[in-house]
């Protein structure tokens, strides 16, 4: 079956970047390396606890103005990534503790408890768990 392997996300600096995603929000670090004929690196990281094989997001490092331009405006002012929790009090005090900063706090809605934060570049993600279905159970 096909999937979706990465997402693309333009960044500053790759390890600006790793220090936010891995240090910050606790991802793990699947791919780090250096393509010297290209004068840039591979980087992929996944949510931590993500399956091996789950999509990653792979850090690509700015290298024209337009891309530079893109840098935390990659989803024009929208919410750009959807950040699924089974325990959404544990994963949104780790973030406020880490320093994550809060552009709308914790809403329980129809289909879950949602917040929405900022990364260090200003793109806006959900941090959110999904209300269980209770038919299933």
């Amino acid at each position: 079956m096909n999937h979706l392997a990465h997402v693309s996300l333009v960044v500053r600096d790759y390890d600006e970047a790793l220090a936010f995603y891995v240090g910050k929000l606790g991802f793990t670090l699947v791919e780090d390396t250096l393509l010297p004929e290209q004068n840039k690196r591979w980087v992929t990281v996944r949510p931590a606890g993500a399956p091996p094989g789950a999509t990653t997001i792979q850090l690509a490092e700015a290298s024209t103005p337009e891309q530079r331009a893109a840098v935390g405006n990659q989803a024009g002012g929208r919410v750009f990534l959807f950040l699924d929790t089974d325990d959404f009090g544990r994963d949104h005090a780790r973030f406020t503790q880490a320093g994550v900063e809060w552009v709308r706090g914790p809403v329980v809605q129809s289909y879950g408890t949602v917040a929405v934060f900022k990364d260090l570049y200003g793109n806006q993600w959900d941090l959110i768990e999904r209300t269980k279905d209770k038919s299933s159970s």
